[in-house]
């Protein structure tokens, strides 16, 4: 009999309770990974996503090596192959993190437990991030979570008794899991050592101004930590950057006021973040159906029978004619990572100016994402779009954000070479320019370079109208109400409350996630590229 450690999105060997607990039985544990064909053929799944995963794997199994252990790889139903080793070795408990992710996985993770219960073989899960599981409010939820990041960091197993003769099996590559190919010459290598680098770099150099330049396509790159992969494939854990950034801030706070300038403050903004991060997991948690449908049913739809291919395939392209939405777009899809004001801008751009579906848009973009992370992505995506019901409607325009963040153009001359001779004065508006002007830089608005596929201040104007037509009533103010409690982050509420207390509201009736478990006793700068 044979103790697995079920590895899914939590790609380490420290800070790892699942490993330690089995090792800790003294049986044979058998380090397993399942390479799962059906969920990378998931549409918000990509190649890109899997180089990281599979580059991750690689420094996994060198270090479980290093103690004795081996990571069994496997491609395939992850039921069936667990089936098939119980037969094999037989399984005397199943140890993992909890995971929240897409509508796939959960539904995986259900058959994988109705599976269990039939073979009378326990699974252990264990939380790997702040986020809970059941929690029917957020009451007390930010002091949790700072205690269970104080907790003491679970250490590398001295050794693993591995269960000699078994196959490891190899690492899949793209081909073998029915992936596409993936252009992405910018995107973030995997693996643990590498994670580690960017945190110690961050920490002590790159984010001494993280609180003024993660906005700023021109410095967020190297400003904001790049730690959103790692966190999202679990090379390292949430506790571990955590308690470095407390570590950090404590030595910052002990300098001199002269030498420390204002990287307190920046430790500060990024410890935020850290908690946003969970924040918007939490959502996903408590309510699965944010990925597929709006939050707030009054918005139910509001877009779904208006979704143009033409502007939505100008939009993903990078070709809506608005430089500073083209750069971004094509920056995104060349480099796998864009920072967060971005991100938001990409999303608001298209579900108003546009009005594009966020389902449809967040497909498109969490494949472009190295760091796709479920329990962030379909929040955000909820929340920039404006169907949540209890967030500011941000329209943000395209052509104000181009001269606020590139106000030299310099990013749009980057991503956009069609425009690279266009002068400063026209390069945020460059459909303004006289035509001798675009013959002479070679630049002619419509055939070198799109015109703008919509008059931006009148979309704008029209769909925030439409937007906020649906917020007015009482029946919308309730249902808001609710929502504030089952996921507010206990700050001051931007939801039209009208004078009305939310805190006088009894909570509604739930529909979180059901404890995935055949244990009686057992029961998603950081909110998607601020890192």
């Amino acid at each position: 009999m044979v103790e697995v450690v079920w590895f899914k999105r939590d790609l380490r060997i420290v800070d790892h309770h699942p490993l330690i607990a089995a090792v800790a039985t003294g049986a044979p544990v058998v380090c397993l990974y399942i390479a799962e064909p059906d969920l990378w053929a998931q549409t918000c799944a990509s190649a890109r996503q899997w180089l990281f995963v599979q580059e991750s794997l690689q420094e996994l199994r060198h270090d479980l090596l290093s103690m004795g252990g081996t990571l069994v790889i496997r491609i395939g139903d992850t039921v069936s192959l667990l089936d098939r080793l119980h037969r094999q070795v037989g399984i005397s408990g199943i140890w993992s993190h909890e995971e929240t992710g897409n509508g796939w996985t959960y539904s995986r993770d259900k058959e994988v437990a109705a599976w269990t219960r039939g073979r009378a073989v326990p699974w252990h899960e264990f939380p790997q991030s702040g986020v809970e599981r059941p929690r029917r409010t957020r009451d007390g939820w930010a002091s949790r979570w700072d205690r269970k990041m104080r907790a003491p960091i679970f250490p590398a197993p001295a050794a693993v008794r591995s269960l000699p003769g078994l196959d490891p099996g190899s690492i899949p590559g793209v081909s073998d899991l029915g992936l596409a190919p993936d252009d992405c010459p910018g995107r973030q290598p995997g693996g643990r050592s590498a994670g580690l680098d960017l945190l110690s770099s961050f920490l002590n150099d790159r984010g001494a101004t993280y609180h003024r330049e993660m906005s700023s396509p021109l410095t967020a790159d190297t400003a904001c930590s790049r730690l959103s992969a790692h966190l999202a494939y679990g090379t390292l854990s949430m506790r571990e950057v955590a308690q470095a950034t407390w570590g950090r801030l404590a030595q910052v706070k002990a300098m001199a006021a002269e030498v420390r300038g204002a990287q307190a403050t920046a430790l500060r903004a990024y410890i935020g973040r850290l908690h946003w991060h969970c924040h918007f997991i939490q959502k996903l948690e408590a309510s699965p159906s944010l990925e597929f449908a709006n939050l707030h049913r009054a918005y139910d739809g509001l877009r779904e029978n208006e979704f143009d291919q033409t502007l939505f395939r100008a939009w993903a392209a990078g070709r809506t004619g608005f430089p500073f939405v083209d750069a971004c777009m094509r920056s995104l899809a060349s480099t796998g990572w864009i920072n967060f004001r971005m991100r938001a801008m990409l999303v608001a751009f298209a579900s108003y100016q546009l009005w594009l579906h966020w389902r449809e848009t967040g497909l498109h973009l969490a494949r472009l994402f190295t760091d796709y992370e479920p329990g962030i992505h379909w929040p955000q995506m909820q929340m920039q779009s404006g169907t949540t019901g209890t967030n500011t409607v941000r329209i943000y325009n395209p052509v104000k954000q181009s001269t606020d963040q590139d106000p030299e153009g310099t990013f749009i001359r980057r991503w956009i070479p069609e425009l690279r001779g266009v002068p400063g004065s026209f390069i945020h508006e460059p459909w303004r320019m006289p035509e001798d002007m675009q013959k002479l830089v070679s630049c002619v608005i419509g055939t070198d370079y799109p015109s703008p596929i919509v008059g931006h201040e009148v979309a704008a104007r029209r769909a925030r109208e439409r937007v906020w037509a649906v917020r007015r009533g009482d029946a919308f103010r309730s249902e808001a109400r609710a929502i504030l409690i089952r996921h507010g982050s206990r700050k001051q509420s931007s939801v039209p409350l009208r004078g009305r207390s939310s805190r006088a509201v009894a909570p509604q009736a739930t529909h979180d996630r059901a404890p995935i478990t055949n244990s009686p006793q057992l029961t998603l700068d950081l909110t998607g590229g601020d890192r």
